[in-house]
């Protein structure tokens, strides 16, 4: 690009440096108008060949540094490119209806709920990420981030596709905060040793194995809320995508 000569505001050569921008270059202010600018401006294009691994890449236990380091991009635009990819995660988390016969679906629907620890900023501020998982298919039905009040196990309850609502039996553990939001007909509070939640736990193992946010001890742990919330829900629809392929039709 064709370096300035002026301020790209008013058009003056009365301007001063201005220390420097997050990439090391120069940066200058106009005395005039007081616009920041840089004389020698680059506008890098990050291809789609590019972009669609980075995609892949931050669905794997890699910081958002790491990612920058290794694929040559900044912290800024790598931070925007995943605001638009959060943007672009649809709510219903890319859910698939078992494909059995209606009658079927109503007497055999089981879900299972837990929790799983988090923080964001320091572990003093923690946010826990409650799951709901369909025992058979295996897809994770709804999620929330927050504390761990009967509010939050509520939110969970509301985020629920309909149909499991009114007719799934839910497994959880004997957590006293589940019992005021599952209907008492189809809660069942139960043991580790019926493992009947033991699907939705290795589902948290597997949120702390691939995304680095939720690694306990991480020096990659979420410093924003919104950033966390769609960290968990992109990799959530990924991993649905995965196993919604292998359902049959």
């Amino acid at each position: 690009m064709t370096p300035r000569e002026t301020c790209p505001q008013c058009g003056s050569t009365w301007f001063k440096r201005n220390g420097h921008i997050h990439s090391g270059k120069q940066n200058h202010r106009g005395r005039r108008c007081g616009r920041v600018f840089v004389l020698n401006p680059e506008n890098h294009v990050i291809p789609e060949e590019q972009r669609t691994l980075i995609e892949r890449l931050l669905l794997e236990r890699i910081s958002l540094r790491g990612i920058c380091r290794a694929m040559g991009v900044g912290l800024r635009w790598l931070l925007q490119f995943m605001d638009e990819l959060f943007r672009r995660a649809p709510d219903h988390l890319h859910v698939k209806s078992p494909g059995r016969a209606p009658a079927v679906i109503l007497q055999r629907l089981e879900a299972e709920l837990d929790e799983l620890w988090s923080f964001v900023g320091k572990k003093a501020n923690r946010h826990w990420v409650w799951i709901a998982m369909d025992a058979t298919t295996r897809q994770v039905l709804a999620f929330h981030v927050g504390d761990r009040s009967q509010a939050s196990a509520e939110q969970l309850w509301a985020n629920l596709p309909a149909s499991y609502r009114e007719q799934a039996i839910v497994y959880t553990d004997h957590y006293a905060v589940y019992k005021g939001v599952i209907p008492p007909a189809r809660h069942r509070a139960i043991s580790k040793l019926v493992r009947k939640t033991n699907h939705v736990e290795r589902f948290n193992c597997t949120l702390r194995q691939r995304v680095s946010r939720l690694v306990r001890g991480t020096l990659s742990f979420s410093k924003n809320l919104a950033n966390h919330i769609g960290t968990i829900k992109y990799f959530i629809c990924e991993y649905n995508l995965t196993k919604s392929a292998a359902l049959p039709e």
